[in-house]
């Protein structure tokens, strides 16, 4: 507890530093420089990541937390949903790390499956996991190139419980689809026993405020088994040919 505590101290020390840096003078052309720098790396790695993943067939995204221990009934949950997937013919996209991550990456393994993870470095928590395919470990810098690949080469959206990135990957995915920016594709939140506080909330204050519209709670599924999760993908299969979503 304590090096954790100190880790998360020694990080906030650096964001500080990193802001202060914002804030500091830089002439013109040392502006220019580093934003010049900044966008071919940004480039770098939106090529990077859709030559390697426009190759790898109908996937699904399995979303989760990064501190689910292997003893969780969710990490087990995860891995055997993963299993499943590939069974039915699908890959596995996840973020590459620990926890939920790991188990939809282990069940996909276990299957001679596609076992994809994008991983990304922060400064805890976020470490490859050893059950991704090799030559389908990408490494991103920025969140915003890899949220691109998630939802680029996902047909379905596997939302297990989890923390403040599963829910920015969840809300993300809902976004998309409610504003017609990408199709329909199936969102599946695997846990009602989590899920029933937020839907709650969702219900009653979203809807009640008139925030979303009651129908917008339709875009996703509440599901507790593996076999359930995957009929809901099976289903959306059935009526559309998979393909990159844009």
């Amino acid at each position: 507890m304590q090096q954790t505590n100190k880790i998360m101290s020694d990080n906030w020390q650096e964001d500080e530093d990193r802001i202060k840096k914002v804030f500091g003078d830089k002439t013109w052309s040392e502006i220019k420089s580093e934003e010049s720098w900044r966008i071919f790396k940004i480039m770098s790695e939106f090529v990077q990541g859709i030559d390697h993943l426009s190759k790898i067939g109908p996937c699904v995204s399995i979303f989760g937390s990064a501190r689910t221990s292997p003893e969780d009934k969710y990490y087990q949950l995860a891995e055997q949903i993963a299993a499943k997937l590939v069974r039915h013919g699908y890959g596995v996209i996840t973020g590459g790390g620990p926890g939920i991550m790991e188990a939809g990456n282990k069940g996909a393994k276990s299957e001679n499956g596609r076992s994809v993870g994008l991983n990304i470095e922060l400064p805890f928590e976020q470490t490859p996991n050893p059950f991704i395919d090799a030559d389908k470990n990408m490494n991103f810098d920025f969140f915003f190139v890899r949220k691109v690949m998630f939802v680029k080469y996902s047909q379905g959206f596997i939302i297990m419980p989890g923390g403040f990135g599963t829910l920015d990957e969840m809300f993300e995915s809902l976004t998309l689809i409610q504003t017609h920016k990408i199709g329909r594709f199936p969102v599946v939140l695997v846990g009602s026993d989590y899920w029933s506080g937020l839907l709650d909330w969702m219900k009653k204050t979203m809807v009640g405020h008139g925030n979303i519209h009651a129908e917008d709670l339709e875009l996703f599924a509440v599901v507790d088994t593996p076999t359930e999760a995957v009929k809901i993908i099976d289903d959306f299969y059935a009526k559309y040919l998979l393909k990159p979503n844009f």
